[in-house]
């Protein structure tokens, strides 16, 4: 997952960061919604107005953390309030050294059916949908689900 990450940045270096249309000097806030529950995300690898940052994995990242808890099956929506919204996103479940995408649909998952706990990378970009390969910003969040 690191050397995933690590490349991805370079990669987003070699195609350069814009920041024309961002504000602030890091990434928005991104949470998810479970019922009428909404939690923080903690951010992790970013680029943002010129600037990149990287940072350890979820596991690393979360330690200490209490896991949210979540039924099985149950909808589980990611928000950024931010203007302009990401156009790309990506979600990757992580459980012991197992990696699996995990299909959004409308910016919502499901919870998994069997339970344990679940670590999850959310990546979106805000690419420059003018450029081929551009981007004006990427972040990447964590959090982690316990299913009961």
């Amino acid at each position: 997952m690191y050397k995933t990450i690590s490349m991805l940045i370079v990669l987003i270096i070699m195609i350069g960061c814009s920041d024309e249309s961002l504000s602030g000097q890091k990434p928005p806030i991104a949470t998810i919604e479970i019922g009428n529950e909404e939690y923080r995300t903690t951010l992790g690898t970013y680029c943002w107005k010129n600037t990149c940052a990287d940072a350890v994995g979820p596991f690393e990242m979360l330690k200490g953390k209490t896991p949210i808890h979540v039924r099985s099956g149950e909808t589980i929506s990611l928000n950024i309030d931010y203007k302009p919204k990401p156009n790309k996103f990506h979600l990757v479940q992580i459980v012991d050294e197992n990696k699996k995408e995990v299909p959004l649909k409308d910016n919502q998952f499901t919870a998994p059916q069997k339970q344990g706990v679940y670590y999850y990378s959310y990546g979106v970009w805000w690419k420059d949908e003018q450029k081929k390969n551009g981007s004006h910003g990427s972040a990447f969040y964590a959090f982690v689900l316990k299913v009961d």
